[in-house]
């Protein structure tokens, strides 16, 4: 799956943000509803997935390995799964396109199988490590042969039956936890993941709601998740929340743009999913949560978010499991606060699609804004809700964060801000520039 053509887009103010929204349905409930549902034995029905390229990547990796997905007439999807330890031999290689949630939560299913497949991804995809998702795998018995680095390309051969194994994280991952209960899946036995720091978990919800004998006890050693093998899971029908990393832009676009008042619906609050909210409200953002209710198992909210003057902290370290992803539009954030905000505790920033830490640095210095690296974070010193100088030309990196951030962050500045390359945003939010459009005075 290769990006289409590099797309420039210069951003300018365009007033403030208000109306209503929907972002799109989230990113990692979605792949674990596919690869689930492809597990079960039986027909799923999903609503609310999303559509982007990520979430199609993982469709097409199942399909390619025997299962059943199709997109109904209705706009839901329907799956019909092969059962646990059923996969097939792909016959071509599972093209992964710009998606690690996809390549590690897949490397843990096909470990466990008697197949063989081999994992390709864009130029981006092939300079992530792999190495932490291989680890715990080959203790499992699967053999990988991966590029230099630990890196995609790779084969991976499953063993079945595959070794369970009590693995600590020594970073905090979900999708290598993921990955590791999902090998366990098909693996005799118990398989424990041991987490010393707590991550989004809802591969332990929709397993626990597909069937799986899945446990958590707390120790001092952390958390630990327990997965007995050889499991049945059984069919569901599976509402997707919004996703709360969509919906972060927004919250931070209408805190920032003077007179914006925008109402975003359906947002996951997932516990280990809210820590930007939690940032921004230290930082005085003026966030209400409107009829909290529960769709699929999840948390969620209706969120309105209006314009309000912010102001700079030490961003609590703690907080960082649960809002990784929401980083660079949280630097975004802290550029127009008043004062220097510290954001730090992020290392994982370093090896996502892109090196966070440095693009979002040198992208807020092309526009203006003072800045200061750290190896796990950021110190940017803000406006105090002025518009920042703007101007700069930035390099997304074939990264939709840094082109989404960026984008937020020129819908206040002095002059046009420059994003080499949006196109990539299309991997998680393929309307986003049309809701943009919809909620602002350009529409």
């Amino acid at each position: 799956m290769a990006h289409s053509l590099p797309q420039e887009l210069s951003v300018a103010p365009r007033g403030p943000l208000t109306g209503t929204l929907q972002v799109p349905g989230d990113k990692s409930i979605s792949h674990r509803s596919l690869m689930f549902s492809a597990l079960a034995v039986g027909t799923s029905h999903i609503t609310g997935l999303l559509e982007g390229e990520d979430v199609l990547a993982t469709a097409a990796a199942l399909r390619a390995m025997g299962a059943t997905i199709e997109r109904t007439g209705d706009g839901a999807w329907r799956v019909d799964g092969v059962g646990v330890g059923g996969l097939l031999q792909p016959a071509t290689a599972l093209e992964m396109g710009n998606s690690g949630t996809s390549t590690r939560l897949l490397m843990g299913l096909v470990a466990s199988h008697p197949i063989t497949a081999t994992f390709t991804g864009d130029a981006s995809l092939s300079g992530r490590p792999m190495g932490r998702v291989i680890e715990p795998l080959s203790q499992m018995g699967a053999d990988v042969t991966a590029s230099p680095g630990g890196k995609l390309p790779l084969m991976l051969r499953g063993l079945c039956p595959a070794v369970p194994i009590t693995y600590t994280l020594p970073v905090a991952s979900a999708q290598v936890k993921s990955a590791v209960l999902l090998a366990g899946l098909n693996t005799p036995g118990i398989t424990r993941v041991v987490e010393p720091v707590a991550t989004r978990d809802h591969s332990e919800r929709m397993l626990r709601g597909f069937g799986a004998d899945i446990t958590i006890e707390e120790s001092d050693a952390g958390r630990i998740i327990a997965i007995r093998g050889e499991a049945e899971l059984r069919p569901q029908t599976i509402t997707v929340p919004g996703d709360p990393s969509s919906a972060a832009f927004w919250l931070v676009a209408a805190s920032i743009v003077p007179g914006s008042d925008l109402v975003v619906r359906n947002v996951g609050l997932n516990v280990t999913r809210t820590g930007l909210v939690a940032a921004l409200r230290l930082m005085g953002a003026d966030i209400t949560e409107l009829d909290r209710r529960e769709v699929g198992g999840e948390p969620v909210a209706d969120l309105r978010v209006r314009h309000a003057p912010l102001t700079a902290i030490d961003v609590p370290p703690d907080l960082a499991p649960s809002m990784i992803d929401e980083y660079p539009v949280l630097f975004v954030a802290a550029a127009f606060a008043k004062g220097r905000t510290v954001a730090r505790g992020a290392h994982e920033l370093r090896v996502k699609e892109s090196d966070r830490i440095a693009a979002m640095k040198a992208a807020l210095e092309a526009c203006g804004v003072p800045c200061e690296e750290y190896e796990d974070g950021l110190a940017i010193t803000g406006t105090g809700g002025d518009a920042i100088p703007g101007g700069g030309r930035i390099a997304s990196q074939l990264d939709h964060r840094i082109a989404m951030s960026m984008t937020v962050a020129g819908l206040h500045a002095a002059r046009p801000v420059t994003i080499d390359d949006v196109a990539p945003v299309a991997t998680s939010y393929p309307v986003f520039y049309k809701t943009l459009d919809e909620v602002s005075e350009e529409a």
